[in-house]
């Protein structure tokens, strides 16, 4: 058993986050923040004139103390000490209000934490502090709703000062105050705040009703005070409607303090008293209110109501399981348990003598009906109460009791009153009120309850249901002596594992395991329980693949459970309305086969395949998974003894086996809702039936399967979108293994007439409309063995070179393209290479450079759709065939593989590391370095291959995340030193340090400047740098996905000086050609791009010479720009411009220069800026713009 209950998650568990937060604070062995917590309270009275500091103030305690939230116990020695120097705070006569105020909310975040019940009683309670506490409440705003943690310390003080032992009458003394009016007595001012505080709205109603807990049962109090309060109890409670909130909350006052003061006043006092409060509950039908929180009271009180009635007796016919401690029970002598027995006899006598009034059976059927209430709290609150009464009653009338929480476990019933029936179940069973003869009904019950489950729409319910019945096992555990359980062990020990593994909720499966683990330290009876605890502990169930596939697998290893487990998975699994679930049941039923290989060929199979051909869709489709993974499971056992799979199973399976499609077809079960469930599990039993070999060579069905197969791959457009891509994989793999079985004759040599047939068609669909369908088309030419593939290679190739390369021009289907790209890899990998081997069997010199040439093109593929980047998909499937390729060229014909072959894709494949989408970064630079640093076989010709292990040495495999920004652009940019990668580096760098993710533009631009301040002062390096810059600006200047990030990678380099070098020559070529490159961006019509185009303007006009009036002509030119939002932007810039380099122009105009540009209102229309414009001209120096008239012919 786990440390506590909590831990083992009866009531909900903890996810795994909180889970590390739990194991944090187990750390914590004492109070450690002493010093500041004193620190803090001592500053108090200083921070109370910045609301600012106040608020840190409280924040700070609110932390320190939520830390023991989890060990609130470590408090208890320094709780007093703070709670003192808080109350001499407020003690204090010359505290003002708001410190008093303050204090207060301390003390009540130190209750919160540790609880009220045990805080409270470090309150002073002496004579003394009953008036001051009495002046302070009087002076009380209950309407203020930002001191209510004041009134409510103040409650719970008052709570405590109640308990002292002298009448309340004495500290009156004289009641005429100084004026001669006359004061109110003590008790009754108690009386009236307590009551006042009942009706309130807010946390001090809970703290009035223990008040009212405490005060009325006082001596004094009770005779003259408490009929009175019971009166006015009753009326608020039937006076009020409980329709409004107001009126809820008037409700849960009173009966709050209804059910204390029944919990804490003595019987004789309030027995008179309980017929007329039960029928006032009767009658205002609390049980019908939409209040959970009024429903649960209701049952509190009503059960406290059933413990008035009876007589505080302990029943002595409870089952008693004997002392916990070994000492204990090894120091008992047997005349002491004889002399027990006797007095438990008397005992039995005396209470079946005793009357038990009319008023229990109401009480007793309020309660059942809680345990069916819709809310847990309610439920619960109701199964506590049913122990409690039960545990008082005579035998005869308890078993009628149990007899009636029995009934709770009908499939009549909801789940609501399944879940009660098992709270109360445990409940009675914790107790001893559940006696050994009981348990023949109740734990048939109990082992429905830990499968129980409805559905429920899309879903289902029952999981807590499930929880709570593991919940009675526990209980059990520790109720009950082992030879108790003993004929029950078998079953309690198989369905709690079988809910340990197979329950789809992780709560429920841990609760098992916790439960099983009870059992098995209490009772030691359960079948090989310390060897399964190790395997199916409370952590290792959390997952839930795990469960099905391992964990199961080793527990039917003990044959105890094999058939259970099995049986399981056969009734509730397979058909579970969980798609997951049905699926991980067939692979579970696969793995146990070898485990009861018989009993699955001639009970479990048999079963399955009349449930393949039932009404049930769910039933159906996991049924015909199981079907097939339970053949090919014995397929693989009849290997290891040289038998076939029709040798295991009866012929009878195997003609049904075959006629699974027919029945399906002749139903039309292939169409609609269902075929979308159904064909995914056609396709995997004719997968798991060819990789079987069953004997269906030249059989009809054969014939079935594969219209099936070609009917699917033409009509995938008309599937649901959530399931396309699983089915899409489904039916290659089905078609992959049907054609390596059974499209060859007995020679070993294909089926010619098929394979010309198979080939045309998917070729064929290649060209359909449908994307689905080229995409699975594509896919099924890559999943062709390679005898089929042999003499049509140069056909297929070329089928899909050209659906690459045309529909990467048209923009278009791109899944279908995606798909066709890995076809292309597999397609070759399975031809084999031979360099002077024949192109149409394998890949040779002759067909290599095609195909190298389509899937390195299709690494530019940057197709964008509503879905964004859509081409990366594309991208990341070419990296992947192009690494596959290569290796394989290089191992078995090296010489093929070109250095025109290999340049190009190493430098692409440093394109794409360098590039902003993490996952594609990532999958790049493993790629890039798995070729680099592959030795068996050694890629050939890789362009600066030392210089490339120095940079990214064999470590950096391992040791490097390219998901991550920051380490990854350190490493490629060392690269731009390399000439043969740095115009594909720059290029990656420039469209990751231009783009709108914050973390990849810093840690790409830092990157990208380090490498530039590095060669600062080597003019033939930069001066190559500068060259390969514009070589890329002018390859991509009408790419907008390159040349916008370019522009403003271009600007951050200008403005941080990157080029001083060159404003030191007049006119600099680069310069020069820069200027011409953006004057041609200019002309664009995308807002982005112009502004950026203004950006780098700007900034060219540090260098000296003509370029310097040209830019300025430029930037005049845009003042007059046809969208009024690039001529503000220019005039901004501009004058940020001027003002950064104040020796553009003479300093005689300056002034009027700026102000022009700052004072005009450059988004009117173009008639009225223009003059501006032409003023700005004269003044610059630069000839005016002459408008160009437009030629019509």
């Amino acid at each position: 058993m786990a440390s506590s209950d909590k831990d083992n998650g009866w009531f909900g568990g903890e996810e795994e986050g909180e889970e590390d937060a739990t194991v944090k604070s187990c750390f914590l062995s004492d109070f450690s923040e002493s010093s500041e917590t004193t620190s803090l309270i001592s500053s108090l009275p200083d921070v109370l004139e910045d609301q600012r500091t106040t608020e840190i103030t409280i924040q700070k305690f609110l932390v320190i103390m939520n830390q023991y939230q989890e060990q609130p116990h470590l408090l208890d020695p320094h709780l007093e000490w703070m709670m003192n120097m808080l109350l001499d705070l407020i003690r204090n006569d010359n505290s003002p209000p708001s410190l008093v105020h303050l204090s207060f909310k301390l003390l009540f975040i130190m209750c919160n934490v540790r609880g009220y019940k045990i805080f409270m009683q470090l309150l002073p309670h002496e004579v003394s502090d009953v008036q001051p506490v009495l002046d302070l409440m009087s002076r009380q705003d209950p309407n203020d709703l930002k001191t209510w943690q004041t009134r409510y310390m103040l409650l719970l003080w008052l709570s405590m000062t109640c308990l002292i032992p002298f009448d309340l009458s004495r500290l009156d003394g004289h009641l005429e105050s100084n004026g001669g009016k006359t004061r109110e007595p003590t008790m009754y001012q108690i009386l009236n705040i307590a009551k006042s505080y009942l009706l309130v709205d807010d946390s001090p109603r809970t703290a009035a009703s223990v008040l009212v807990s405490k005060f009325m049962t006082r001596p004094d109090v009770k005779q003259k005070c408490l009929g009175d309060f019971l009166d006015w109890s009753l009326t608020i409670i039937s006076q009020t409607s409980g329709s409004s909130v107001r009126d809820a909350r008037v409700l849960d006052g009173a009966l709050q303090s209804l059910a204390k003061l029944f919990k804490h006043g003595k019987r004789d006092d309030l027995l008179r008293y309980a017929p007329t409060i039960l029928q006032c509950l009767e009658q205002k039908l609390l049980s019908e209110s939409t209040e959970a929180n009024l429903r649960k009271l209701s049952v509190k009180l009503i059960q406290r109501l059933g413990l008035t009635f009876l007589k505080p007796r302990l029943a002595a016919w409870r089952y008693q399981r004997g002392n916990r401690s070994l000492a204990a029970n090894l120091s008992m002598s047997q005349p002491i348990t004889a002399t027990t027995a006797v007095t438990r006899e008397t005992e039995t006598q005396e209470q079946e003598e005793y009357d038990i009034p009319e008023e229990v059976e109401t009480v007793i059927e309020h309660l059942l009906i809680g345990l069916k209430d819709k809310e847990t709290i309610v439920r619960w609150s109701a199964a506590k109460g049913i122990g409690r009464v039960t545990g008082r009653l005579p035998k005869e009338l308890a078993d009628e009791v149990v007899g009636s929480v029995l009934d709770c476990f009908s499939f009549q019933e909801t789940d609501n009153a399944w879940h009660g029936g098992c709270l109360a179940l445990a409940e009675l069973g914790r107790r001893g009120l559940l006696l050994p003869s009981r348990l023949i009904n109740v734990v048939p019950l109990i082992i429905k309850s830990l499968i129980f489950e409805e559905k429920r729409g899309a879903c289902s319910v029952g999981s807590n249901v499930r929880d709570a019945a593991c919940y009675v096992c526990w209980s059990f555990a520790r109720a009950y002596e082992p030879k108790e359980l003993n004929p029950y062990v078998n079953q309690i020990a198989s369905a709690l594992l079988i809910a340990a593994v197979f329950d789809r909720n992780v709560n429920c499966r841990r609760a098992a395991s916790a439960a099983f683990q009870e059992n098995v330290g209490r009772q030691g009876t359960f079948p090989h329980g310390i060897d399964i605890l190790t395997a199916a502990d409370y952590f290792a169930v959390g997952n839930l693949n795990n469960c099905y596939l391992h964990i199961s697998v080793y527990i039917a290893g003990f044959p105890e459970y094999t058939t259970s487990l099995i049986d399981h998975l056969i009734t509730m699994k397979i058909n579970h309305w969980d798609s997951v679930i049905r699926e991980l049941a067939s692979k579970a039923l696969h793995n146990l086969t070898p485990q009861a290989p018989d009993y699955m060929a001639s009970t479990v199979l048999p079963q399955l395949l009349t449930m393949a051909v039932g009404l049930d869709l769910h039933g159906r489709q996991g049924a015909i998974l199981a079907c097939g993974e339970i053949t090919h499971a014995l397929y693989k056992l009849g290997l290891q003894t040289n038998r076939t799979v029709v040798d295991i199973i009866s012929p009878e399976c195997v003609d049904a086996l075959k006629n699974i499609h027919h029945l399906l077809l002749e139903r039309k079960q292939y169409k609609g809702f269902g075929g979308a469930l159904m064909r995914p599990a056609i396709f995997s039993l004719i997968e798991k039936l060819s990789l079987s070999k069953m004997p269906f060579k030249n059989d009809p069905i054969i014939d079935g399967w594969q219209w099936v197969i070609d009917d699917t791959i033409q009509t995938l457009h008309l599937i649901s979108s959530g399931t396309k891509d699983d089915l899409t994989a489904a039916v290659v793999s089905a078609l992959s293994a049907l054609c390596e079985e059974y499209y060859q004759d007995q020679t070993g040599q294909v089926d010619s007439q098929m394979q010309d047939a198979l080939v045309s068609r998917y070729i064929e669909g290649l060209r359909s409309p449908q994307i689905l369908t080229r995409s699975g088309s594509a896919l099924a030419l890559g999943c062709l063995p390679r005898r089929m593939i042999h003499s049509k290679l140069k056909q297929i190739l070329d089928s899909l070179q050209h659906m690459c390369t045309v529909s990467q021009k048209e923009g278009n289907f791109t899944e279908a393209r995606r798909d066709a790209v890995k076809s292309i890899a597999q397609v070759c990998m399975k031809a084999g290479v031979c360099a002077q081997g024949s192109p149409d069997s394998v890949l040779c010199s002759e067909n290599i450079t095609d195909v190298y040439k389509v899937l390195l093109s299709s690494l530019n593929d940057y197709t964008m759709d509503s879905r964004g980047d859509v081409g990366a998909w594309v991208r990341k499937a070419a990296m992947t065939s192009l690494m596959e390729l290569t290796l394989l060229v290089a191992s078995e014909a090296p010489e093929i593989l070109s250095p025109d072959l290999v340049k190009p894709m190493m430098c692409c494949l440093v394109q794409q590391a360098a590039e902003k989408i993490d996952c594609y970064r990532a999958h790049a630079g493993c790629v890039f370095l798995r070729l680099l640093h592959s030795t068996e076989p050694a890629v050939p010709h890789i362009p600066h291959r030392e210089a490339l292990v120095n940079i990214l040495p064999v470590e950096t495999i391992t040791t490097l995340n390219w998901n991550a920004a920051s380490q990854a652009y350190k490493y490629i940019a060392q690269l731009l030193g390399l000439p043969e990668y740095q115009y594909h580096t720059l290029l990656g760098l420039c469209v990751s340090a231009g783009g709108m993710t914050e973390s990849t533009v810093h840690f790409s631009s830092q990157s990208l400047f380090d490498f530039l301040k590095g060669i600062q002062n080597d003019s033939v390096a930069l001066t190559q740098f500068g060259d390969t810059l514009l070589r890329l600006f002018r390859d991509n200047l009408h790419n907008q996905r390159v040349s916008l990030s370019l522009l403003r990678v271009l600007s951050q380099m200008l403005s941080n000086s990157c080029f001083e070098i060159f404003t030191t020559q007049k006119d600099h070529p680069f310069c020069l050609d820069l200027l011409n490159l953006c004057k041609m961006c200019k002309k664009s019509k995308d807002i982005s791009k112009l502004h950026a185009c203004i950006d780098v303007f700007c900034e060219l006009i540090q260098f000296h010479g003509d370029v310097r009036k040209n830019v300025l002509t430029q930037l005049l030119l845009l003042l007059c720009h046809p969208f009024p939002v690039i001529r503000k932007n220019t005039s901004i810039q501009m004058y940020e411009m001027l003002l950064t380099y104040d020796d553009v122009i003479d300093p005689e105009v300056l002034d009027d220069v700026m102000t022009l540009l700052s004072d005009t209102n450059w988004e009117n229309d173009l008639a009225t800026v223009r003059p501006h414009r032409n003023q700005l001209c004269d003044w610059l120096g630069v000839p005016r713009p002459q408008r160009v008239a437009k030629v019509t012919i």
